[in-house]
C-alpha cells in the first residue's frame, strides 16, 4: 500500500508499534536527552505567526543528531524520554502521535507523554485504523476480512470507548485535533457522497464537542462539496494533505469554503507520485534535506496567510518523506513565513 508509513503489513506495523512504545525511562548511565539550539533559532522561532503550530510525525529518530539533537541519544532513549527535549525546541509547537493509528493509546501511555509536556502544548492524534477503514484491503494480513467493508467504519461508540476515553481521563489538556485518516479505498468499494457524509455526521453528531476533529482522505474522488458542509455544520476540518494521490495543498486550498472549521490541519508527506519505502531507503538517517519541495513551501505559506485572514490556528505536521529531514522542512518554512 503507497502511504506515509501506515502500515504494509503485520511486518511494517509491528516495526510502527515498537517504533512508538513506551518504554521504562533508561538508566542514569547518560546524560539526559538533550537539544540543539542557537540564538539564530531562537530569533527564527521568534519570528514565526502565533497562529501556526508546526511540529513532526515523530520525535524518535536518532538520524536527527546535531540536527535536533545534542550529543547521540539512541532510539529507545528517545522513545522513554525524547518528547520532553523536543517540546522544548522553539520551532516545535505541536507533535503527531501516529502510534494511535496502530493501536489504542492506554491512560499510562498517555500519562507518560503527559508528564514530558509543557502548559499549553497541543498533539495531533491519528485515530486507530480499525476505525478509519472503510474497507480492507485484499491482503493476507486481513484475513477473513480481505476484500470487505468494515463494520467498524466510523463507529461512535468505538471512537468514544477505544480511543477518546484515555485522552478523557489522562490527556484532555493536550489534545489537539484528532485525524480520521481514511486509507485508500479501491475503487470497487468507494462509498458513495451521500454514504460518507451520513457516516461522517452520525459519528460528529455522537462525539463529545471538548475535542476537535479532522478529516484526512485518501481519495481525490471523497472531496466533494456534500463532504466539506457536514465537517462545515460540526466544526470539523478537512485535513489538506500533501500526498502521493491527493491533490497538491494549494490546489486544496483552492477548493471553496475547504476551511471548514475555526482550525486547520496540514499535513505534509509524500510528493505526488511517490513511495513511502522508496523514500525511506533514499532519505534515512533523515539528517538532511535531499529533495526540497519549494512549491509545497509556498503552498504552507499561503495557507498560513489564508489561516491569519480568517483567525484560525493551523496545525503543520511534518513527515521525513516528504523533503528527507522534518525538522529541517519546519525551518526552511519558519524561514519563509
Amino acid at each position: 500500500m503507497v502511504g506515509d508509513g501506515d502500515g504494509d503489513g503485520d511486518k511494517r506495523q509491528r516495526a510502527q508499534l515498537a517504533l512508538f512504545a513506551m518504554e521504562p525511562a533508561p538508566k542514569p548511565t547518560r546524560p539526559p536527552v538533550d537539544i540543539v539550539i542557537d540564538d539564530a533559532t531562537r530569533t527564527l522561532a521568534e519570528g514565526v505567526p502565533p497562529h501556526v503550530r508546526m511540529g513532526t510525525s515523530s520525535w524518535t529518530f536518532a538520524g536527527w543528531r546535531n540536527v535536533v539533537w545534542a550529543g547521540t541519544p539512541t532510539q529507545p532513549e528517545l522513545v522513554a524520554t525524547g518528547l520532553a527535549a523536543y517540546a522544548r525546541h522553539p520551532l516545535f509547537r505541536t507533535v503527531g502521535i501516529d502510534r494511535s493509528y496502530y493501536g489504542p493509546l492506554t491512560t499510562a501511555d498517555l500519562a507518560g507523554y503527559r508528564a514530558q509536556l509543557p502548559p499549553g502544548f497541543l498533539c495531533v492524534s491519528k485515530v486507530w485504523e480499525e476505525i478509519t477503514t472503510y474497507a480492507f484491503a485484499d491482503h493476507p494480513r486481513h484475513g477473513a476480512r480481505a476484500g470487505s467493508r468494515n463494520p467498524s467504519f466510523l463507529d461512535p461508540s468505538r471512537t468514544r470507548t477505544d480511543v477518546l476515553a484515555a485522552y478523557e481521563e489522562a490527556f484532555v489538556d493536550h489534545a489537539g485535533p484528532f485525524v480520521f485518516e481514511l486509507p485508500p479505498i479501491p475503487r470497487g468499494h468507494l462509498p458513495t457522497d451521500g454514504e460518507l457524509a451520513r457516516s461522517i455526521e452520525r459519528l460528529l453528531g455522537a462525539l463529545p464537542s471538548r475535542f476537535s476533529y479532522a478529516f484526512e482522505l485518501r481519495n481525490r474522488e471523497l472531496l466533494t462539496p456534500r463532504y466539506l458542509d457536514v465537517l462545515r455544520a460540526h466544526g470539523a476540518a478537512h485535513v489538506l494533505n500533501f500526498w502521493t494521490a491527493m491533490p497538491t495543498v494549494g490546489e486544496q486550498l483552492d477548493i471553496p469554503g475547504v476551511l471548514t472549521a475555526p482550525f486547520v490541519v496540514a499535513r505534509v508527506m509524500l510528493p505526488p507520485f511517490t513511495r513511502y519505502d522508496e523514500r525511506k531507503a533514499a532519505f534515512a538517517p533523515f539528517d538532511r534535506i535531499a529533495a526540497p519541495q519549494h512549491a509545497l513551501r509556498a503552498d504552507i505559506v499561503r495557507l498560513a496567510r489564508a489561516c491569519a485572514a480568517v483567525g484560525k490556528t493551523l496545525f503543520v505536521i511534518v513527515n521525513n518523506k516528504a523533503e528527507g529531514c522534518a525538522p529541517l522542512t519546519i525551518r526552511a518554512l519558519a524561514e519563509a513565513l
